[in-house]
């Protein structure tokens, strides 16, 4: 009660906020439209279909966006989330006095930035400061889309990505054909998965026979912050010939998630057990993608694939010289992960289609999820969903939607994954929705959704736009 009283004082501040501008706006006589505030707030609570129950996500998050006109050539954008997320994580007394571990919150500036239109000249623009830049045409799995790191917090939520602090060109040749180039300078790692989600994306660790994992630590190694180490860049040609939309487009970048380039086995004991002191770092990557879409009678059609090419052979070295103390030379073993000589593709490719009694039909084909690098590891991902809406549109159920994921054609039974998530969407009002959903895992092998399979859970979400 106490966490729903607050959001309420914080929307009354809001409402507050909005009429004293409207007033200050109608004094000095502007328009009132110059200073737009917006956003929205969210519940989203989710149980475990297991056992007593368990918890697995506590989310209510406050979204402002303010968005106003400079001048005739010039704007702001800016959105924050405000967050109460997590479930109070208290193991001694002196946790009940840090009041951000009893009650858990943090405060997130998403994106703040300024636009410029016909800098210079008038086919150009530029905007600097915290941005989102979207690339590609798929429906939320875009491989192309590799400016901004991937924000893997809720890894049921596909596509999110965290904005970057940027510089944003875009010039027009006309209004067919576009130029637009990028420069961040400082390279930012993905946020990897929190909650019951935090494996998800850990590989397992095969160890040699006779060897008990007793301990494992790691140290990353972050590029350095400076011009030649940090920075990423891009740029991307778009254009629409006869209908059809498309864009060539390249990154120098790093890969978001880190490779282990280097891991030291230390013995503890006389039975085989080791611990295990990892070095992570990130692989400096070129990226020339491609994307275009299209409809044709109707039908959305969209297909885009990126090739990865690390600028380097990216190399894991495993040092056992402490399991040989009497060895002359260093005992080390070296793994090939990436050859700078074989780049890897990542594609999609998919099509939806609204019919005319209001049901919708979504279909992609993904080779090569997010934290998959390297031919032999692209995994094959189909989704689907479909839907139809009712009652003026106010209600809509969406009986089939998820994911069949295979990790080896060959041995295909213990090498699959199916993620089913079913959903009924109710809209209230006009301002308020409220969704329940179900996410049911199941699989064999090691794959991201089969390590889902005993996490089944219901899902409970209110949004309130305003």
């Amino acid at each position: 009660m106490k966490r729903i009283a607050l959001f309420s004082i914080i929307l009354l501040a809001v409402s507050g906020i909005i009429k004293a501008q409207d007033s200050i706006v109608t004094i000095q006589n502007y328009d009132k439209n110059d200073l737009k505030i917006s956003g929205e707030l969210l519940t989203d609570e989710r149980f475990l279909l297991k056992d007593k129950n368990d918890w697995a996500w506590n989310e209510n998050r406050l979204t402002l966006k303010l968005d106003k006109k400079i001048t005739d050539n010039s704007k702001f954008y800016s959105e924050v989330w405000l967050r109460n997320i997590g479930l109070p994580n208290l193991s001694t007394s002196a946790d009940l006095y840090n009041k951000g571990i009893v009650d858990p919150y943090n405060l997130e500036i998403r994106e703040g930035y300024v636009q410029m239109f016909s800098f210079l000249t008038k086919n150009l623009d530029l905007k600097i400061g915290r941005q989102l830049i979207i690339w590609g045409t798929a429906d939320k799995l875009n491989p192309t889309d590799n400016l901004n790191p991937y924000d893997l917090e809720n890894i049921l939520d596909f596509g999110r990505h965290r904005a970057s602090d940027a510089i944003n060109m875009n010039y027009y040749f006309n209004s067919d054909f576009s130029l637009q180039g990028v420069y961040i300078p400082f390279f930012k790692p993905a946020n990897m998965p929190v909650g019951i989600f935090a494996n998800a994306l850990n590989p397992a660790t095969e160890l040699p026979q006779g060897m008990v994992l007793k301990e494992y630590s790691d140290n990353l190694l972050m590029p350095k912050y400076n011009l030649a180490e940090s920075a990423v860049a891009g740029g991307k040609f778009k254009g629409m010939v006869k209908g059809v939309d498309f864009s060539l487009s390249y990154v120098w970048g790093r890969d978001g998630l880190p490779f282990s380039t280097k891991n030291t086995f230390t013995p503890v004991d006389t039975l085989g057990g080791i611990n295990i002191n990892s070095q992570l770092s990130f692989a400096r990557t070129h990226i020339i993608g491609a994307d275009l879409a299209t409809s044709i009678a109707g039908i959305g059609f969209w297909t885009e694939a990126a090739a990865f090419i690390p600028e380097k052979d990216v190399v894991m070295t495993n040092d056992l010289s402490v399991l040989f103390p009497l060895s002359p030379v260093p005992v080390t073993k070296d793994t090939m992960l990436l050859d700078k000589t074989k780049p890897y593709i990542k594609f999609v490719v998919g099509g939806d289609y609204n019919f005319k009694d209001g049901s919708y039909l979504n279909i992609q084909y993904l080779h090569g999820f997010i934290q998959e690098r390297g031919n032999e590891n692209l995994n094959d991902y189909f989704f689907l969903r479909y839907e139809k809406k009712f009652f003026n549109e106010k209600l809509t159920i969406a009986p089939i939607g998820g994911a069949f994921i295979v990790t080896d054609w060959n041995k295909i039974k213990n090498n699959y994954a199916i993620a089913y998530i079913p959903q009924v969407s109710y809209q209230a009002t006009d301002d308020v929705e409220i969704t329940l959903a179900a996410g049911l895992f199941d699989g064999k092998g090691d794959n991201m959704f089969a390590n889902l399979k005993d996490y089944n859970m219901f899902m409970f979400k209110l949004k309130y736009c305003f």
